[in-house]
C-alpha cells in the first residue's frame, strides 16, 4: 500500500478550495494552520515562533511565505508548491509580516479580496508579536476563511482511511508489547520506550524504505503517559514520579503515524488481581463504551453518542466520575472535529472517523477509559481498533 496520499488526491484539493473561494468571492486563501498546509500539499513543518503561510489563489501560483531555514525544505516534501518566498528570522531586522506584504503584492494580491484562517497574518504558537497583516497591506480586504479547510477535513477519503487503518495495525502490536513488558517495579516511562522502540523498528523493517512518518519525529508513540495508579484518574496526566505497584489501574495510549495520519487506541489495564471495585468501575466503562458504539447509526447525532454514554453511567450511578465527552474527531490531529459532545448536534456522516472514549474516574483511586477509532459508515460505524476490551485479557499478572 502507499504510506501517503498521493499527488493527484491533493491536487484534486486544492481545486475544492479555488472553487470555494470563488463562490465566496474570494482571490486567494492564506492558511497559517500547520495542519492545515500538510492537507493541501504534503508539506509539513516544525511549527514555531516563525511566522509561515501558504497561499493559493484562484489563478496563480501556489506560494510558500517563510523563514529561509525552509528554503530547501519544501521541494523536498512538495511539487504543489510552485513559489517560495522567504526571510531571514523573527523578529529580524524587518519584521516577516512586513516581508509578507510585500510578498502579497509581487503575488498580485495587494488589493484583493483574501480568506484567511488568522486576523493577525500569523499562527503565533509561541506568543506572535508584531503588525497585523491586514494594516501593513491597507487596500486588500481580508475576510474569516477558518472554516474553509476543517470542514473539508472532517469527511475522510478512502487514501485516508486506509492510512489510519495501516496506523491501528501497528498501534495495536505497540499496545500489546506495553502490556508484555509492563510489571511490578518498572517506571512506565522506561516501558514506554521500549515498547515504541521496538514496534517502530517491526514497523519499518516490515513496511521497507517508503516508509517515514510524515508529522510526527517519532513513527509510534505508545505508553501510559504518567496514567499509573491514582494518577490514572488524571486524565491528561503527563508523568509520575513512582514505579509501577501492585494494584495498579493503567491507562495505556498509542498512535502511530502513516501518511501524518493516526488512529487512537487506549486500554485500561489492572496490575495483579483487581479488587470488586476495580471489576465495578471497569465493567460500568465498558458497557458505557458499548452504548456508544449501538448509538452510532445512520440519522444519528453527535450529541446521541454522548447521551448514550451518559445514561449508561447514570444506570450504573457512577455519573459524578465523568470528566469529559465521549470522543473527538481523528486523522492529521489527536483532536479534530466532529465533537461528540451532548452540545454538539451536528450529524454523523459516512466518512467520518472519531475517537469513542467514555471514561469515569475516582481521584485518589483510579481512572477507567478504553478509546477506539470509529469510521462512520452508511449502515453505522466500523471498530477500526480492535486490541481486546476485557478484563480478564487486560489483567497483567505477576512475572517472576
Amino acid at each position: 500500500m502507499r504510506f501517503s496520499i498521493n499527488e493527484v488526491e491533493y491536487e484534486h484539493r486544492i481545486e475544492r478550495v479555488r472553487k470555494t473561494l470563488a463562490k465566496r468571492r474570494l482571490d486567494a486563501l492564506y492558511l497559517t494552520n500547520g495542519a492545515s498546509m500538510f492537507y493541501l500539499t504534503g508539506y509539513h513543518f516544525i511549527s514555531t515562533e516563525r511566522p509561515a503561510a501558504l497561499v493559493i489563489p484562484v489563478d496563480g501560483k501556489i506560494a510558500f511565505l517563510g523563514p529561509s531555514l525552509e528554503q530547501e525544505h519544501v521541494p523536498l516534501e512538495t511539487r504543489l508548491i510552485e513559489e517560495i518566498k522567504t526571510y531571514l528570522d523573527y523578529p529580524g531586522e524587518r519584521h516577516p509580516i512586513k516581508h509578507f506584504a510585500n510578498f502579497l503584492e509581487e503575488l498580485g494580491l495587494a488589493k484583493k479580496r483574501i480568506g484567511s484562517d488568522s486576523s493577525s497574518g500569523a499562527f503565533g504558537m509561541w506568543g506572535y508579536s508584531g503588525p497585523k497583516l491586514a494594516k501593513e497591506l491597507p487596500e486588500a480586504r481580508f475576510v474569516d476563511a477558518s472554516d474553509l479547510i476543517p470542514k473539508m477535513r472532517v469527511i475522510k477519503s478512502a487514501a485516508e482511511i486506509d492510512l489510519v487503518r495501516e496506523s491501528a495495525k501497528w498501534a495495536n502490536l505497540s499496545v500489546s508489547l506495553l502490556q508484555e513488558y509492563t510489571a511490578e517495579g518498572l517506571w512506565d516511562a522506561n516501558v514506554a520506550l521500549d515498547a515504541s522502540n521496538e514496534t517502530s523498528l517491526i514497523m519499518k523493517r516490515t513496511l521497507g524504505f517508503d516508509y517515514v512518518p510524515k508529522r510526527n519525529v517519532y513513527a509510534v508513540s505508545v505508553g501510559f503517559r504518567g496514567q499509573i495508579g491514582e494518577m490514572s484518574a488524571i486524565p491528561h496526566s503527563i508523568a509520575t514520579r513512582r514505579m509501577i505497584k501492585r494494584g495498579d489501574v493503567v491507562i495505556a495510549e498509542s498512535g502511530v503515524d502513516v501518511g501524518g495520519y493516526t488512529c487512537e487506541l487506549e486500554r485500561t489495564m489492572i496490575v495483579g488481581k483487581p479488587s470488586s471495585k476495580h471489576k465495578r468501575y471497569f465493567e460500568a466503562m465498558v458497557k458505557a463504551q458499548d452504548a456508544a458504539f449501538e448509538a452510532f447509526k445512520p440519522g444519528a447525532k453527535c450529541s446521541d453518542v454522548d447521551k448514550a454514554t451518559v445514561s449508561a453511567f447514570k444506570k450504573a450511578g457512577l455519573m459524578d466520575l465523568v470528566k469529559h465527552h465521549t470522543g473527538h474527531g481523528l486523522g492529521l490531529e489527536v483532536h479534530e472535529p466532529p465533537w461528540l459532545d451532548i452540545g454538539n448536534d451536528e450529524p454523523l456522516r459516512t466518512g467520518m472517523v472519531v475517537s469513542c472514549e467514555p471514561g469515569i474516574y475516582e481521584i485518589g483511586f483510579a481512572g477507567f477509559r478504553h478509546s477506539d477509532t470509529i469510521l462512520i459508515t452508511e449502515d453505522g460505524a466500523e471498530i477500526i481498533t480492535y486490541y481486546p476490551r476485557n478484563l480478564e485479557e487486560l489483567t497483567i499478572e505477576r512475572r517472576d
